[in-house]
């Protein structure tokens, strides 16, 4: 075979390819499986051993340059390509492109994971449950006496007799104690369900956040201090926290926390966030009721613990100044995009 003929002529043929679809052909026919020079390569075996080394690396050198002129031309042809279409096309891309406006999470979302960050950084668990309860979970194992009104149709949306949606995130505290023995700190974000006409601070839809810890030696100190923490990281560091005394069936004792006005200095008028007091109501809390611990197989008598829910639809109204609930859920984008 005459290596240096295939080799010019090999040469020839990439260098008349003047397309992307030409060149593959050519390398098909240069190198490919059935190719004469990678025949020849095969046949090197074959050959008496002192002239396998000497024809062996003719070939190669052969290879190696058509290889290289293939890759050459290749570059050359797509940047070609490139420019007939730049050519023929309209398009001037040096001028600024159009810029396309960008989605951004909803508030209620941002103030939920930011909340939920708080109480992961002092230790807590986020857990989850779901959103159609029983009835054990939401009163019974909460210590909802039947006489309360929640457990009327009036109040909360029954599915069936045993089934509704949850009018709180509550239950997921039982099924969490339930679920493992203490110590346990937890916080549970989610969607609750209850039977109110909406208006500026009510909704029969919102989104709730509920905390609790349970381990030896809890007292009202703890609960105060967690609610200073999370006060100060949402509502800023100079805030300050007070508890009321208040009631729920499955705290006792149960109590309100406020939080100290951060509108009153904005410009020394009377206050009508917090109607001149200086305080307003954020959450309610309380120690965790010793019937509850009884229901999930805790010990009173060997740990105590406290729990918080907290409503994320008044905290966003609360902080950014929005006058009316509803507007968090119109979906109206004047609003959403100032907290994009």
């Amino acid at each position: 075979m005459d290596t240096e003929a295939l080799t010019r002529g090999g040469l020839d043929r990439i260098a008349g390819a003047d397309n992307t679809d030409a060149l593959e052909q050519a390398r098909v026919e240069l190198l490919g499986r059935r190719a004469e020079l990678t025949l020849a390569l095969h046949g090197l075996r074959d050959l008496p051993p002192d002239q396998r080394a000497e024809q062996g690396k003719v070939l190669n050198i052969a290879k190696r340059t058509l290889e290289t002129a293939l890759a050459e031309r290749q570059t050359t042809l797509e940047r070609l390509d490139w420019e007939r279409t730049l050519e023929q096309s309209s398009l001037d891309v040096t001028l600024p492109g159009k810029a396309y406006p960008r989605g951004s999470s909803h508030i209620l979302q941002e103030i939920t994971r930011e909340i939920l960050d708080v109480f992961v950084g002092m230790g807590y668990r986020v857990f989850d449950g779901p959103e159609i309860e029983t009835v054990y979970y939401n009163f019974d194992a909460l210590n909802v006496k039947h006489s309360h009104p929640t457990r009327q149709e009036t109040d909360t949306f029954f599915v069936t007799d045993s089934l509704m949606l949850r009018p709180q995130t509550t239950p997921v505290q039982v099924r969490a104690m339930e679920s493992q023995p203490p110590p346990i700190y937890g916080a549970v974000a989610g969607r609750v369900y209850r039977r109110d006409t909406p208006d500026a601070t009510h909704s029969p839809m919102f989104t709730q956040i509920d905390g609790f810890a349970v381990d030896r030696g809890l007292t009202l100190a703890n609960l105060k201090g967690t609610m200073l923490t999370f006060a100060r990281a949402i509502f800023g560091e100079e805030r300050e926290v007070r508890l009321r005394p208040h009631f729920f069936p499955f705290t006792e004792p149960s109590l309100e926390t406020d939080v100290s006005c951060f509108a009153c200095a904005r410009d020394g008028s009377p206050c009508k966030l917090c109607k001149g007091t200086g305080w307003i109501e954020i959450l309610g809390a309380g120690m965790i009721d010793p019937t509850v611990f009884a229901r999930v197989g805790y010990d009173p008598e060997e740990v105590s613990g406290f729990a918080f829910g907290i409503g994320l639809e008044r905290v966003a109204t609360l902080r950014h100044a929005i006058p009316d609930l509803r507007l968090l859920f119109d979906n109206d984008l004047r609003l959403l995009e100032q907290f994009s």
